[in-house]
Parts: structure tokens; sequence; C-alpha cells
């Protein structure tokens, strides 16, 4: 009997003992598993800084890299994340269609702003992509404050962060463009600020923001530092090191007002007056600085990243584009205003290393766009590349709809690249809208300068999975896109015959850089296709919340750190 009891004591002892250990390693586990899946489920960092450069091409990273230093583009390739086939998957390709791409998700078929202005048949007018009479300006007595986001359809990112934190994460947007600073920040930001030049040198607002500038924002409109930049613009470095770009004296570049000659060194204080006053900085490398002392001041300002509820700042160069357009993508101005460029990244990152902390902030850098190289130089290059007068194919198009259908009154409007159809005339002349469509995109291909030509018919009826057809349906908004879409031959412009554009869908317009940095981002690189309407997505499931409301992209896997 003492020999039963004492064993079954021994057994249950055992039981008690396997259970405890099992119930210990039960724990463990689940404590392990929380441990492995919460990172992927959100990243927390404390501001994310969304980087648009207005008119950079992919290949600036790569033509210039030699020059740059090692705390900017190279920190945040060798340090971050390369989508080196990172393309905009519509067209046309402008500033204020880049940015709400950028940031909603989505592509101007969904979020509407369809160029930076567009024909609004509703009204019968242009109208502006962030323009909105029924605000006012903040902090200049002009007109250019007059703006909100009200024309973009959809969500961005920007708004997603502040509906996820319940209107506690911050959000601002920066940039010289009005279009560039309020697309990004989105519908529920804390502000956007842009800047007017003239003889103010001011970051200004709008009411739809705030009734009065902040006193940070004040101050340093007060301090001079616009001032700091009424100087000669010279090379940063010895211009002989210059060797990604053409010669400084060529015959394809556009002078500032009262110039020469379009080399350097470009004496701003001289050409001051002829030249808009502080608006000669926005053509200028010294635009982008401006740009990051304003948004480094902001950063103390608003104290954004210094608290666990995440913030997120939107800072878009706009003068990468100015200076493009005025000297072209093969200047020597060019090739400064990246190194310039490059020395401002070094500086905004070490800025937030000390103010957010190493470790504690995500950063991604994309464009609003690319740029064509100068036609007049790819011609002396024996490449194909033209320049055309649209208003000779408006002209050569009323003559032919006069003798078709008697009149010349069916285009109410070219812009663009797209014909507007006066939808009254076709029904008075008891036409067929289909057929009038196509007889127009017809008659455009016996253009010798016309590509392709396309109608507002085959973009509702057909869905289109590649090629050009696929990226002008991805720009086409059913209410606000034109009844004949043209596409001109690849180096083919309407623009003056110095400096570049863009706009088209070809390869050069399309291909831009797309880098992540930071907290949550993997290192690597990849050279499988990504679009812009990918960034948002991945933002959105880096800091596990919900998508823009229109979101067409994907999540990049490859990005987020597993």
């Amino acid at each position: 009997m003492k020999k039963s009891l004492f064993l079954a004591l021994i057994t249950m002892l055992f039981v008690f003992k396997t259970n405890d250990v099992n119930a210990q390693r039960k724990s463990k586990k689940n404590k392990e598993t929380v441990i492995e899946i919460a990172p992927v489920l959100k990243t927390s960092p404390k501001l994310v800084v969304g980087i648009v450069v207005d008119q950079m091409r992919y290949d600036y990273l790569t033509r210039f890299w030699d020059q740059y230093g090692e705390g900017g583009f190279k920190r945040m390739v060798n340090d971050g994340f390369n989508c080196k086939n990172h393309h905009y998957n519509y067209a046309p390709t402008y500033t204020g269609p880049g940015h709400a791409s950028v940031y909603t998700g989505t592509t101007p078929a969904t979020h509407g702003i369809v160029g930076n202005t567009w024909y609004d048949k509703s009204i019968k007018q242009n109208v502006y992509c962030a323009g909105d009479s029924n605000f006012n300006s903040v902090g200049t007595s002009g007109s250019e404050g007059k703006m909100s986001p009200h024309r973009m359809l959809t969500t961005t990112v920007t708004d997603q962060l502040r509906l996820h934190t319940q209107m506690k994460g911050k959000v601002i947007g920066i940039a010289i463009k009005d279009r560039g600073a309020v697309l990004p920040a989105g519908h529920a930001a804390n502000a956007a600020y842009w800047f007017v030049g003239k003889d103010e040198a001011n970051w200004i607002t709008s009411t739809y923001y705030m009734d009065a500038l902040p006193a940070w924002v004040t101050r340093f409109n007060s301090s001079g530092a616009a001032e700091m930049y009424k100087k000669p613009w010279n090379t940063a470095k010895d211009i002989t090191t210059y060797l990604a770009s053409g010669t400084d004296d060529n015959n394809y570049e556009g002078t500032y007002s009262k110039q020469e000659t379009a080399t350097f060194p470009h004496d701003l204080p001289s050409l001051w007056d002829a030249n808009g006053g502080y608006d000669a900085i926005k053509s200028t490398p010294f635009g982008n600085s401006l740009t990051m002392d304003f948004a480094i001041a902001a950063l103390d300002g608003e104290n954004l990243g210094q608290d666990l509820i995440t913030d997120f700042l939107t800072i878009s160069f706009s003068s990468t584009d100015y200076v493009g357009h005025k000297f072209g993508v093969n200047s020597k101005e060019i090739e400064d205003t990246y190194i310039r460029l490059d020395q401002d990244l070094e500086r905004l990152l070490q800025t937030l290393d000390k103010q957010v902390g190493v470790g504690e902030y995500t950063v991604f850098l994309s464009s609003d766009h690319a740029a064509v190289q100068v036609p007049a130089y790819l011609k002396d290059n024996n490449i194909p590349g033209e320049y055309i007068d649209l208003k000779e194919i408006r002209a050569g198009l009323n003559e032919w709809a006069k003798f078709k259908y008697g009149t010349e009154d069916l285009i109410e409007n070219f812009s663009n690249n797209q014909i507007f159809l006066d939808h009254k005339v076709v029904v008075n002349l008891d036409l067929d809208l289909k057929s009038v469509q196509e007889a127009f995109a017809n008659e455009l291909l016996r253009f010798n300068d016309v590509h392709e030509a396309y109608t507002g018919y085959q973009m509702w009826q057909n869905e289109y999975s590649r090629g050009i057809p696929y990226l002008l349906q991805n720009g086409y908004n059913q209410k606000s896109s034109g009844d004949v879409l043209m596409v001109l031959k690849p180096g083919h412009i309407s623009y003056s015959r110095t400096g570049s554009t863009h706009g088209s869908p070809w390869k050069y317009d399309t291909h831009v850089p797309l880098l992540f940095f930071g907290k949550g981002i993997e290192k690597g690189s990849t050279v499988n296709r990504t679009e812009i309407p990918d960034i948002a997505p991945t933002v959105s499931a880096l800091l596990g919340m919900a998508f823009p409301n229109g979101a067409t992209g994907e999540p990049i896997e490859a990005v987020i750190k597993k």
C-alpha cells in the first residue's frame, strides 16, 4: 500500500512538472511568435520624409555618381533600396499629375489631376490643378495663395496617416511650386507652404490650412534666408571635372534675360531685376538649398518626429525642373544642380540623424517625371528629334474639318495633346460622335510628326495592358479628358529650340528614380519593373495602415524589411 501510494505521488509530481514545462514552452513559443510577427505587421518610424525631385531622370543617379559625396544619394542607395526600373505608367507626364500619383497610389484616370492645367468641359474654361478661388492667400497680398487640393479626387498616403493616427500625426508639405506642396500634403494636412519670389521672398500658404502664418514661418521669412542666395552661380567643383555633361558654351541652352551667353558663371545680382527679383533663385540650385533651409526649419518649428506618433514631411525640389527647362538635360548647369542637391540631401539626412535619431525615420525619393534630350542636340548627332508647332496642326485640322463637315467649329479646345470636340456642334450636324472621333484620329495620322492617335471611345471601351495605349488609358479621366489623344514621335516636342521638356509616354519621360531608406527598409535593389502608384501602398504597408482609397498600385514587397 505504501509503495503504491508513493508511486502515485511520484506520477502526479511528474505530470505536474511536465505540464508546467509544456506551459512554459508554449508561453515562450507565443512570446517568440509575437516578436517575429510584430515587425511584419507595422513599422513605426517617428517621421516619414517623402522627397520628389522635379524632372529627375533615373540616369542622373548613374551619370553623376562619381561627383556625389558619401552622405546623400550614395548613402540612400548603399544603405537603402534602389528600384532601378521604376516608371510612370501613364501619360501625360507633368508635375501636377506626378505629385498626385506618387502620393495617391493611383493614376490620373482615378485621382483626377490630368495635367498642370486642363480644359474643364463642364465650364468650358482652363483650370489649374491646385487653384481654388474659395480660399485666400496667407503671407502675401497677391493671389498666389488661393490654392487647395480640392481637384484631387482621392485620398493620399498622407491623408491616410492623419486618419490612422486620429489626426495626431502631423503632415507638412513644402515646395517652391504650390502644386508640389499642396498635392503631396493631401486634403487633411496641417499645412502646406510654397514660395513667392519677386520682391517678397516669402514662404506662404492658403486659408485652406490656416488664417495666419505660424511664428516660425514668420521668423524664417524675416531672417533674410533668401537674401543669402542673391549671389553669382558658379560651379560647386572645378568645371573641368564635369565630364558627364556637354560643353558649357553651346547652342542648346536657354539664357537668363539680359544674359549674353548661357555659360558659367551666372551673375545673378546683375541679372536680378530682369529675371523677376527673387524669382531668379528658382532656376538655380539655390532654390533647392532655400527649400532645404525651410524644410529643416519646419522640423524644428513643427516638432516633427519628436514623439512615438508618426509624422510626415513632404518635400519637393522644384528648381531641378526650372534648370532642366532652361538649360537642358545635358548641360553643365544640370550636373552642377545635382551635385549641389546631393550636398543638400546629405545636410537633411544629418539633421534627421541628430533631431529624430538614426534608425528612427524613413525616407523615400522619386520624381514627378523625367525629361527629353534637347531635340536640336539629338539632330546634330544624327538621332531623330524635331520641333513641331501645335498651332499648325490645329489649323490643318480645321481646314480639313471645313472640307469634310462644312465647319471649323468642331474643335472646342486643343491642349495637353488632346482634341476636345464641341459636342453640341456634333449633335447639331447630326453626326455620330464615335465616327467623328475616329475621323479626327485618322486625320492626325497624316501629320508626319504624329506617331499614334486614339479616340476617347477606345479609352472607354477597351482595357489595355501594355504599350502606349495602356499609358494613355491610365492618364485618361472620363470626365476631364478629350475626344482624341495624340502621341508625337519619340524626340519630337512642342517647345522652344533650347532646353528640355517632358509630358510624353516615352521612356525618357517615364523612367525616374525610386529610393527607400531608413527604418523598416531592406538593403538592396531590383531591376523588376515598379510603377509610381506602388509608392503609396508600399509606405502604407510599412506603417500598417489602410491604403489611399483610390490606390491601384501594389506594395513593393522587396523594399520592406522582413
